[in-house]
């Protein structure tokens, strides 16, 4: 999995909101764009991607509140034996048009589509900006 530092990960190019949009539940249950959402929002820079990633992965097992410390370690050593997407395709980019800021130490912080921040840091030298995956499979540019 790539880390990302000093990174924008800017919405997809067929994000179908104007505007973020805080993600619901769906069917009364915490989907991976809730989990991800409450992990981030109001705490800008504390979490690495792979907190993120493993956080919101841990929270939709069966008895993750009754884990140790120990066990989470090992559940989390196995989950990255695997190889795992990386938050270029979270929902939070790709749905609810969320772009994720990354610092320098690989930090991410939400950045609403239409804040300020992210339309800085779509232009800034310092950033590199990367588009959120695709929702859809057709061809860049391709009507659908």
């Amino acid at each position: 999995m790539v880390d990302y530092f000093s990174t924008l990960i800017a919405v997809s190019d067929d994000c179908p909101v104007e505007r973020s949009v805080v993600p619901a539940p769906h069917n009364g249950r915490k989907t991976v764009a809730v989990l991800q959402h409450e992990l981030l929002a109001g705490r800008p820079y504390e979490l690495t991607q792979e907190d993120v990633l493993f956080r919101s992965w841990l929270m939709r097992q069966p008895g993750c509140e009754d884990r140790t410390d120990d066990e989470v370690a090992a559940l989390r050593d196995t989950f990255f034996a695997k190889s795992q997407a990386c938050l270029r395709a979270s929902p939070l980019p790709k749905k609810y048009g969320f772009g994720l800021l990354f610092d320098a130490e690989g930090r991410v912080a939400l950045c609403p589509m239409e804040s300020e921040d992210y339309r800085a840091g779509l232009h800034r030298e310092d950033v590199k900006v990367l588009k959120a995956m695709r929702s859809s499979r057709g061809r860049p540019g391709a009507s659908r």
